[in-house]
């Protein structure tokens, strides 16, 4: 074979062989690659997956508790629902009591009215026939006169001119002492039916209050937290606030102390908002205490609008509804001056009404009548004159102003609304249980009431009961009979009511019992 024809058969076939080499070596890279591409793309897919699955189940714990959450906010709501409509249920049943005692007690009313007519009627038929029997021994005796005197005309006509004058003028006296009594005795029923009429139109509920408030802790251990590291968290709030922090043995429970009661309240909410929180320190401390500020602000503006529309009081200052907000937080004698400030507008609109008096102005005063005491620890003088003040600088009319003046006796009533704020605040001060007592007084008052049943002949014991609004009174049977019992319980009822002072009514009950005691033997 020629050798150049050998060599190219073998170039040739050294070519084809080097050409598949390289083939195959691509074809397994290429294998390689696609199999790498395909472990990458799974690995991708399988890490896709999973955090899809993540997702999903944090998607579907993040809607099982808000599911959670809605669940609770809404059973709370259907709870507070049911307990307005507890209260509205209860409210409806008790002026439902009332409107049927009130018919109840027209009705006896109406009865005692018509005897009192039959009375007056049989009263005047007796004095018309006294009358007729007193012209008839006149007559007489002037006969029998003119017989046995053998007087002149004009001599007879002066002896029983003067005789008839001087029995005129005792039976005018005896028929003006008459008068007189029945007057006060209707003007005392008159009296009496108005105020109850006018109180019968309102329902408080009293509960008294203090002047110091109770923070409830977690647990102790957030007493120290409270008290920061040498007193610095403690003192940054009393500075912040204005009051005084009691930390005590008290368990679970730190009392904030303070004569201003919106101070007092700002400093319960931050201290609150500060154990919820957690984070206590004295920068946050001042920021949380800027925050309650701002918000008991709009409460007490909140709170002074409320109050205005219950008591139909439009028109008043922006000042006058904030001031009246801040009552809110005043207490006197345990009882709130804002409540308090509502059932005496509410008394004195119904004793207005009554007597035919100016409502607005009594409606008013009386809503207003308390609004220094707002500011009294601020501002000196009797809280009755700051409010006077008050009001005169914000507007409020010449009549208003004296009624709040006067209320207290600072100044002295000179209209008809002066008289009747100044009657409904002492009305809603002196129900039972709107103000509390010390106790120094309230055992005066007992002592005092004992006192006086003791001090009449015959009594055995007296006791004074039910907070002093009952005496009941044991009495000697040998001394005292049955009548002489009703005349007992009469004379120490008119002692007390000239003796003493209190508030309503009290009831003195006398008992008269015998015992017959034997042995056997």
């Amino acid at each position: 074979m020629n050798p150049i024809v050998a060599f190219v058969l073998g170039a040739l076939l050294a070519g084809i062989l080097a050409a598949a080499a390289i083939y195959f070596f691509l074809e397994r890279r290429a294998d390689s690659r696609l199999r790498q591409s395909r472990a990458e793309a799974d690995r991708v897919l399988a890490d896709a997956e999973t955090r899809r699955r993540d997702a999903a189940i944090e998607a579907k714990d993040e809607a099982i508790r808000l599911r959670g959450e809605l669940d609770k906010e809404l059973t709370q709501r259907r709870k507070e629902i049911e307990r307005i409509e507890q209260r509205i249920e209860q409210k409806e049943e008790s002026i439902d009591r009332k409107s049927a005692g009130l018919e109840d007690r027209e009705q006896r009313v109406r009865k005692k009215e018509q005897a009192v007519a039959q009375v007056e009627d049989a009263w005047d038929q007796e004095k018309q026939r006294q009358q007729r029997e007193l012209d008839q021994a006149r007559n007489k005796q002037v006969q029998e006169l003119e017989r046995i005197s053998g007087l002149s005309a004009d001599d007879a006509k002066r002896e029983l001119v003067t005789e008839v004058e001087v029995e005129a003028r005792a039976m005018g006296a005896r028929r003006l002492r008459e008068i007189e009594l029945e007057v006060n005795e209707e003007a005392d029923k008159r009296s009496r039916k108005i105020l109850a009429t006018t109180i019968q139109r309102i329902a408080a509920d009293y509960v008294t209050e203090t002047t110091v408030s109770v923070v409830p802790l977690p647990s102790d251990d957030m007493k120290g937290r409270i008290i920061g590291r040498e007193g610095r968290n403690i003192r940054a709030l009393e500075q912040a606030t204005g009051v005084d922090l009691i930390v005590d043995d008290t368990p679970e429970a730190i009392m904030v102390s303070g004569y201003d009661p919106v101070r007092r309240e700002v400093a319960r909410r931050a201290l609150a908002k500060l154990l919820q929180d957690g984070r206590i320190h004295p920068a946050r401390i001042e920021e949380i205490v800027t925050k309650c500020r701002l918000e008991l602000e709009e409460v007490m503006r909140e709170e002074g609008e409320k109050i205005a529309y219950e008591a139909n009081v439009p028109g008043l200052h922006p000042d006058l509804i904030k001031l009246l907000g801040r009552l809110k937080f005043r207490t006197s004698y345990g009882q709130n001056v804002l409540g308090h400030s509502l059932e005496v507008s509410m008394i004195a609109a119904g004793l207005a009404a009554e007597l035919g008096a100016d409502i607005n102005v009594s409606k008013t005063a009386g809503l207003l009548h308390d609004i220094g005491k707002a500011v009294d620890h601020e501002v000196e003088g009797p809280h009755a004159l700051i409010g006077a003040d008050i009001a005169k600088r914000l507007g409020r009319s010449p009549k208003i102003v004296h009624a709040i003046a006067a209320h207290h006796g600072e100044e002295e009533p000179a209209t008809v609304e002066a008289f009747i704020v100044a009657t409904a605040d002492a009305i809603s001060g002196a129900r039972p249980g709107a103000r509390r007592e010390m106790v120094e007084n309230y055992i005066k008052r007992l002592e005092a009431l004992e006192g006086v049943a003791n001090s009449f002949e015959g009594v055995e014991k007296s006791f004074a009961i039910q907070a002093g609004r009952e005496v009941r009174i044991l009495v000697q049977p040998q001394t005292v009979d049955d009548l002489g019992a009703s005349r007992l319980a009469r004379d120490v009822v008119k002692k007390i009511e000239e003796s003493l002072e209190y508030p309503g009514q009290i009831k003195v009950t006398v008992i008269r019992e015998t015992r017959a005691v034997d042995y056997a033997r």
